[in-house]
């Protein structure tokens, strides 16, 4: 069962199991991981599940659509080049092991 590694921005990190297709929001959400809002339920309306991808995993992510573009430009913390909305990082055993790092603020 692939993992993701989440970075809370005090250090700390925690490893979540997911299932194959789940998002990195999903499977955040379903381990009860503070630091992801997800208040549109996944749907790329909100920007709440904002995460910095950890450079060594950007190239191994597909590319981004146009509305996660649009949406990464209003989060709360800073958009980077790394920044990322995790209900749109869909996981797969290719991804076993990613890790993303959370943002100070969602809201």
């Amino acid at each position: 069962m692939p993992a993701i590694t989440f970075i809370h921005p005090d250090g700390k990190s925690e490893r979540v199991e997911t299932a194959d297709g789940e998002s990195a929001m999903q499977a955040a959400t379903r381990h009860g991981l503070d630091g992801i809002l997800a208040e549109c339920g996944g749907n790329a309306m909100c920007a709440t599940c904002h995460v910095y991808v950890d450079e060594g995993w950007l190239a191994r992510l597909p590319g981004m659509a146009d509305d996660e573009d649009a949406l990464l430009d209003g989060t709360a913390s800073e958009r980077l080049p790394n920044s990322r909305l995790s209900c749109q990082i869909k996981i797969t055993p290719e991804l076993d092991g990613l890790v993303v790092k959370l943002p100070e603020r969602q809201v």
